[in-house]
């Protein structure tokens, strides 16, 4: 079998040459000895090309799939049905090789794109000006972070226990880099931010506060009071957004919500083991040069046409370093790509038509399984109950090929027997009622 080496012995010892050591060794004698290993890595011998892919199909085998099981797995990634269409235009070869579109002259395609992307992110947020993507939902939520630190100067962020965990670990990451500090608010008894907390903690301090919408366990908020509470002293409110609830919730920019955000993997790609996504980011135009990343702008060449520009770069490759926002590059432009033909092929009519679907067998289910609600009100999407014994139950949903949803007590102790559910189109009735066959089990102390 072939090595795959690109130096051979001779050219080692050219380059040993000209750099004028005798061995790699000698590279490395800066190095204590009692910090180096010392003996060979305990690796196996190497394998032909056959048994490599033999190997790793064995490995693969050993995972379970959306595709081989009924999930109602959620938690910030969900299984959507993904239509043909987006995969048709995605893979087509002036969209799937170029890198950023640096020269207009000769990327009006990828250019468009990104402009009718931003588009659509500005109609279903509410909010007029939206970037050309980011790397994904929580990034999306720290960047906004940065952004009310530039705007205002101040130090203090608060984020909602509803905001999901992720995004409020890079928030904390994030945010010490520019020297603020992160206060969470907690969750009151149906599930909702606590805003009796939320109002107590906004000082002249505070920078930003962050909310989700619908929030982590699937609750409906009442954005308005907490929006209102959160600018009584100038405090910008971001919120994370889940873009295939907006066909049927009031947009966060009717609210008075500075910048909104979120996590576009819902919108024409699939799970992929978490990745790669991208994220989408909308604020109100006063943030417009504080904004992360890229925004194209439509305009018109000499003769009159219509063509499309990059507006505005806001990275340290295109700007002075220190005023640079991001570091963003190519911005998962590809699967932005795919969040554009997929809400291009759901329609107004369709992204509402599919919001009420979700919203009704959210309902359904939690109905069905008949378990003690943490959120009672309303859910779109997911929803949280407490499960009496959520072990017996997890392990008789797995074994029937059923993946019951997410254990909240990984990231809410105070949820440490809560199960978070979530139900997109592809679950049907009789998946739900699948599913509820083995909550009657535990309740009833059986094995559905």
């Amino acid at each position: 079998m072939s090595r795959y080496t690109s130096a051979t012995d001779s050219d080692r010892r050219a380059m040993l040459e000209a750099i004028g050591v005798e061995s790699l060794e000698d590279l490395f004698v800066d190095i204590p000895a009692d910090v180096r290993l010392g003996r060979d890595l305990e690796i196996p011998p190497g394998m032909s090309e056959l048994e490599v892919t033999e190997h790793l199909g064995a490995l693969a085998a050993r995972n379970r799939d959306a595709e081989s099981e009924v999930t109602f797995l959620g938690a910030g990634m969900y299984d959507h049905y993904v239509p043909a269409l987006v995969d048709s235009i995605t893979q087509r070869s002036e969209f799937l090789t170029p890198y950023t579109p640096y020269q207009p002259e000769i990327s009006q395609g990828g250019l468009q794109v990104m402009f009718e992307f931003q588009t659509a992110i500005s109609e279903l947020t509410g909010l007029p000006v939206s970037n050309a993507s980011m790397y994904e939902g929580p990034s999306s939520v720290a960047s906004a972070g940065y952004l009310a630190k530039l705007e205002n100067g101040r130090s203090k962020l608060i984020a909602s226990r509803g905001v999901h965990p992720h995004s409020r670990e890079t928030l904390a990451t994030y945010s010490r880099g520019f020297g603020s500090q992160v206060q969470e608010i907690p969750l009151d008894e149906s599930g909702a931010t606590d805003l009796e907390a939320l109002a107590a903690a906004i000082d002249d301090d505070t920078s930003a506060v962050f909310l989700q919408q619908p929030n982590f366990l699937g609750t409906v908020e009442d954005l308005g009071p907490l929006v209102e509470a959160a600018k009584r002293t100038g405090a910008l409110v971001v919120c994370a957004c889940d873009p295939l609830t907006l066909g049927i919730l009031k947009p966060p920019g009717d609210y008075g919500v500075d910048v909104a955000v979120g996590e576009g993997q819902t919108l024409g790609n699939r799970l992929d083991f978490g990745g790669p996504s991208f994220g989408f980011y909308a604020a109100a135009e006063r943030y417009i040069r504080k904004m992360p990343g890229r925004i194209a702008g439509e305009t018109v060449d000499v003769d009159g046409k219509r063509g499309f520009v990059l507006t505005l770069q806001t990275r340290e490759q295109h700007i002075r370093r220190e005023k640079a926002t991001h570091n963003i590059c190519t911005s998962q432009a590809l699967n932005a790509l795919a969040g554009i033909v997929y809400l291009a092929w759901l329609g107004r009519r369709g992204i509402v038509e599919l919001g009420e679907l979700m919203a009704r067998r959210t309902h359904y289910a939690r109905e069905a399984l008949g378990l003690e609600a943490i959120n009672p009100g309303a859910v779109v999407r997911e929803f949280a109950v407490r499960v009496p014994d959520l072990d017996e139950f997890m392990q008789s949903a797995r074994a029937d090929g059923v993946n019951p949803g997410y254990r909240l007590g990984q990231d809410y102790p105070e949820y440490a027997d809560g199960l978070l559910v979530a139900v997109t189109e592809r679950r049907t009735r009789a998946d739900i009622d699948r599913l509820a066959r083995h909550a009657t089990g535990v309740r009833e102390g059986v094995t559905a």
